[in-house]
């Protein structure tokens, strides 16, 4: 292999800058593409078209998946590890409402995640990794996968079923954060994101009247009861270090102001950091919702859903991230980011095969706008696309050539 295709050689800053200033605008005009055309979890027709149309523009074969949305496409065929890059392609069902040229022409979708930036990255980054295979430069496979529905969390295990994952041996995505500058990546070992399950708990009684309680179960209050006693006995129970949070988001119960109803009903989201802890949860939770119902009298039903685990970053492919960051972008572009509770379907990979997830700068140097993902008014600095085609293509070339230099 020639030296300058290795991470290590001098010219792979040269060579990325280089593909940037021939295909940069070309980018961000299919991100704005994307993002003008946004489509929800396991509707990403149009999205799916228009990737696999410059996959195999670039010779490569995109695999659809079995639904119809969501691909794969594989780089190189040498002998060698497996790495794969991920992008997440679904748009948030709300409304965009930002006044730029490529707002959301379809009502009640947005994207409002940087989905649309994560497909341009991985786009990018793929085709300049064809070009190196094209040299003969490529010690082994690239995976581009292009992953459907991570907003409802069943894309990533969709790409798992229908053999996205198999043979790859690693595993890499960025996520959007706005509240880094655009240029930086944000960086973690171990967990980087929390699980999120969600669970439904249904409380029933005779019923009866207000004026006399004792005569029958009083199910407002002990509703009220396990809605508080839940979340504060899980914070004794469960090291309080894995970050345990169970938060309620409706409840219900009554239709009159003086009649005890028979029905009762709270749901909300459970997460956490520790993986142990979130397998740890539903059995734990359903001995503590037993305890507190029959000490009031009311029957109590569990319906728990698991969503994702948490998402752990592997050591050794945080260092690959990192030593790509600061080769082709600068030591400083590295920057420890914090943890979060938000979910990320990501997390599904990385419990089968070592893999990392970062935190790509989005926020203009010197803004102080800080508009968040998941709002209709959110958007990027187009020029962190470059950032992450660079760090995507350096990462992967980094990981076949064994994480050396």
């Amino acid at each position: 292999m020639p030296d300058s295709a290795q991470p290590g050689g001098g010219d792979l800053a040269g060579q990325l800058a280089e593909f940037l200033r021939e295909r940069g605008d070309e980018l961000i005009e299919f991100r704005r593409d994307v993002h003008a055309h946004p489509e929800t979890a396991f509707s990403e027709h149009r999205t799916t078209e228009k990737i696999a149309e410059r996959l195999t523009d670039a010779g490569l074969t995109p695999r659809l998946l079995s639904r119809g949305t969501g691909m794969w496409a594989d780089i190189g065929r040498g002998e060698g590890p497996t790495v794969a890059l991920r992008a997440d392609i679904d748009a948030l069902p709300m409304d965009d409402e930002k006044d730029v040229p490529y707002r959301s022409t379809n009502p009640g979708a947005c994207h409002a995640c940087g989905h649309d930036v994560h497909t341009a990255v991985v786009l990018g980054a793929g085709l300049f990794l064809a070009s190196q295979a094209d040299a003969g430069a490529l010690p082994g496979r690239v995976r581009l996968i292009f992953q459907p529905a991570e907003e409802v969390a069943g894309g990533a295990l969709e790409v798992m079923r229908d053999g996205g994952l198999t043979e790859v041996d690693r595993i890499f995505a960025v996520h959007c954060d706005p509240r880094i500058d655009v240029g930086h990546v944000g960086l973690r070992t171990g967990p980087i994101t929390g699980s999120c399950d969600s669970l439904r708990i249904r409380v029933s009684g005779p019923g009866g009247h207000t004026a006399r309680p004792h005569l029958t179960v009083d199910l407002v209050y002990a509703l009220s009861k396990i809605i508080t006693e839940l979340p504060a006995a899980l914070s004794r129970r469960v090291d309080p270090r894995s970050s345990l949070s169970l938060v309620w988001g409706q409840i219900s119960a009554g239709s009159s102001f003086n009649t005890i109803p028979d029905v009762g009903m709270a749901q909300g989201t459970v997460r956490s950091l520790d993986e142990e802890a979130w397998h740890q949860a539903p059995d734990l939770l359903k001995s503590l919702l037993d305890s507190v119902a029959g000490a009031y009298g009311v029957d109590a039903e569990l319906d728990y859903r698991r969503g994702t685990p948490p998402t752990v970053n592997e050591a050794t492919s945080i260092q690959m991230l990192h030593d790509a960051v600061t080769q082709i972008i600068g030591e400083a572009a590295a920057v420890p980011t914090p943890q979060s509770l938000g979910g990320e379907d990501f997390s599904w990979y990385v419990e089968s095969v070592p893999g990392a997830l970062a935190r790509l700068g989005t926020r203009a140097p010197g803004s102080i706008d800080e508009v968040d993902i998941h709002r209709p008014e959110f958007d990027v600095d187009e020029r962190a696309i470059g950032v992450g085609v660079k760090v995507m293509a350096a990462t992967a070339l980094t990981a076949l050539w064994g994480g050396t230099h």
